[in-house]
């Protein structure tokens, strides 16, 4: 049964809650109501916040990026839980970058196996209960670019209860869960003229982790690069592209931490998790359009006319083993999306895409649609 799920945002909400600060920046307070629906979870609800600030407010040019805060919780009726606590925060002059994440999650997940061929027919339905704490923390050594560390901790439990699928009889290694500390280094170069909505410049971002074994279940490491480049081509239109890698390395690697395909970031139209192995690349592709605001649309319960922006991308990704990339098993995606300014100086938008996938003999054409606060990339 497809997943739905409705995050049920509402644009005077939005602008009711915002608060200036200056004449260029406000504040953007946002609740956000959830409710939805899916097999393993049954109905779900729940709430959030979601708070954008300066810590700057002195500089009459907001060269300061916005630093953000958000709280979420939810629950179902079959007894599954939610708690998510992070920050995104930007001292002034964006010398230093904060980023603490604080995790609690009761819920369930499919699995469809190890590799680029898992079938959808032999998904399991898999509960997880997770902890997470983590904390990175950037500083600016040069013009542009950031030196980095990262801790986190991570437990996780996992039990299958109705024994079907391909899960119960797959080994895996930490099928039952298990418990890592990470210690990590990351390099960033960022010119991105906001990291909100893009429209020139770019990132490239390399990480580092490893698990000291005393602090472990298991000794492995993580390596993670990120590139992002954007070109204006008008006033108003922007291409951006988008590469990422990420591989685990180790003799023994715990199959939860293994990199998988699918998210509301990148190769959108696929389930996350949908297909996993010991290596993930992908790419992707997307062009921007900001709509003319003479053609903007009036809403019966906004004080102004809001700005919107359409997009288009397209990328291919793929899992694989060290050693076996092969660019000719790359899985496409593609789709379309509408963006809304709720804040137009920092550029935060709130995001709805739809992403369709392969078509795979057998099985429907793979898609999915997300709804959420801020850019893919």
């Amino acid at each position: 049964m497809r997943r739905i799920l409705f995050l049920l945002l509402t644009a005077w909400t939005m602008k009711g809650f915002a608060q200036e600060d200056t004449l260029f920046r406000k504040n953007s307070f946002i609740p956000l109501p959830v409710f939805g629906y899916t097999p393993e979870k049954g109905f779900e609800f729940g709430a959030g916040l979601y708070y954008s600030f300066y810590t700057d407010k002195t500089d009459p040019v907001p060269r300061t990026r916005n630093s953000t805060l958000q709280i979420s919780g939810t629950f179902s009726t079959e007894r599954q839980y939610k708690l998510d606590l992070k920050a995104d925060i930007w001292t002034p002059g964006n010398t230093w970058h904060f980023q603490p994440q604080v995790r609690y999650h009761d819920s369930p997940f499919h699995f469809y196996g190890l590799g680029d061929t898992a079938m959808n027919s032999l998904k399991s339905r898999v509960n997880n209960e997770q902890y997470k704490v983590s904390l990175s923390v950037e500083r600016l050594l040069f013009k542009n670019f950031y030196g980095g560390i990262s801790f986190l901790y991570q437990k996780d439990q996992f039990w299958s209860e109705d024994n079907e699928g391909i899960y119960p009889r797959m080994p895996l290694v930490d099928k039952e869960g298990g418990h890592a500390t990470f210690l990590g280094v990351s390099a960033v170069y960022d010119n991105r003229d906001n990291q909100n909505y893009t429209r020139s410049g770019g990132m490239v971002r390399l990480s580092m982790s490893y698990t000291p074994p005393a602090w472990s279940k298991r000794e492995f490491s993580l390596i993670n690069l990120d590139s992002r480049y954007f070109w204006p081509l008008s006033p108003r239109m922007t291409i951006g592209a988008n590469a990422i890698y990420s591989t685990i390395q180790g003799k023994k690697r715990p199959f939860y931490f293994l990199p998988a395909m699918g998210s509301g970031q990148i190769m959108r139209g696929y389930k996350n998790g949908r297909y996993r192995d010991q290596s993930y690349l992908a790419m992707q592709a997307e062009l921007r359009y900001l709509v003319d605001p003479k053609i903007r649309i009036k809403l019966p319960f906004l004080d102004d006319t809001p700005t919107f922006a359409l997009a288009a991308f397209v990328g291919g990704g793929s899992v694989f083993g060290n050693g076996s990339f092969d660019p000719g098993r790359m899985k496409p995606n593609y789709g379309l999306g509408v963006r809304y300014f709720y804040d137009e100086v920092s550029r935060l938008t709130l995001r709805l895409d739809y992403g369709w996938g392969e078509k795979r003999a057998g099985e429907p054409r793979q898609g999915a649609v997300y709804l959420s606060i801020g850019e893919a990339f």
